[in-house]
């Protein structure tokens, strides 16, 4: 184990499951179905991260209430289809945390998706009892707020120092800085590590193995 990290808090999607496209899909449909112009595939990579009302108000500040509700139900629609079988973990996820768990590491998942989503998926993995703490954007403040990261180290009895925050995107790293808390970025996910180098990670990978080589060679 790393000697300053005890805990580690992962992003789900982009970071541990490649599902960016079928997000993007997803809110392209909820669109063209609610009547509202199809925005960019680089704005929506934008916003991925934040809880779902969060993502849509960001994509269309003039929404009203009700379009909101509808909008949001054409996008769960569509999404729940097509993960109708579940978006594939990435290379070298499953056995970089096993390792994690057999090194004594905490785990955890801080997520802008909804409770109901990330429990579908963590279902599919049989992964429901995996992590320490699972905390969803629908049961807590939305990204990049740090209160599902407090209550994560809460939880773990981890103090801020002692725990990294790896994600794929602006909200993730922001969530961690406000939380006093390191970050890793990923470039494989919603957006560039451009983007992400902004917010001065620790690290930045281009594969999620790679997490724990540097965890590994810091420990020893």
């Amino acid at each position: 184990m790393h000697p300053d990290y005890k805990l580690l808090i992962f992003d789900w999607d982009g970071t541990l499951a490649d599902s960016i496209g079928r997000i993007v899909e997803a809110m392209h449909v909820a669109s063209d179905r609610s009547g509202f112009a199809r925005c960019d595939d680089f704005a929506v990579k934008g916003i991925i991260g934040l809880g779902l009302p969060e993502a849509i108000r960001t994509l269309y500040p003039h929404i009203s209430d009700a379009e909101l509700v509808d909008f949001r139900q054409h996008y769960a629609d569509h999404y729940i289809a097509l993960e109708a079988e579940p978006s594939p973990l990435f290379a070298g996820v499953v056995q970089s945390l096993e390792a994690f768990r057999r090194e004594g590491y905490h785990l955890a998942v801080a997520t802008g998706k909804a409770r109901r989503g990330l429990d579908r998926v963590l279902k599919a993995h049989g992964w429901e009892d995996y992590f320490d703490i699972t905390r969803a954007a629908d049961e807590t403040a939305s990204k990049p707020h740090p209160l599902m990261l407090e209550q994560i180290l809460a939880h773990c009895e981890v103090h801020p120092e002692q725990a990294l925050m790896v994600g794929d995107s602006s909200f993730d790293l922001l969530m961690a800085r406000n939380a006093g808390m390191a970050s890793v970025a990923v470039s494989y996910g919603a957006q560039s590590l451009e983007a992400l180098q902004a917010y001065e990670p620790r690290l930045s990978i281009d594969s999620f193995p790679q997490l724990h080589a540097w965890l590994s060679q810091r420990g020893n």
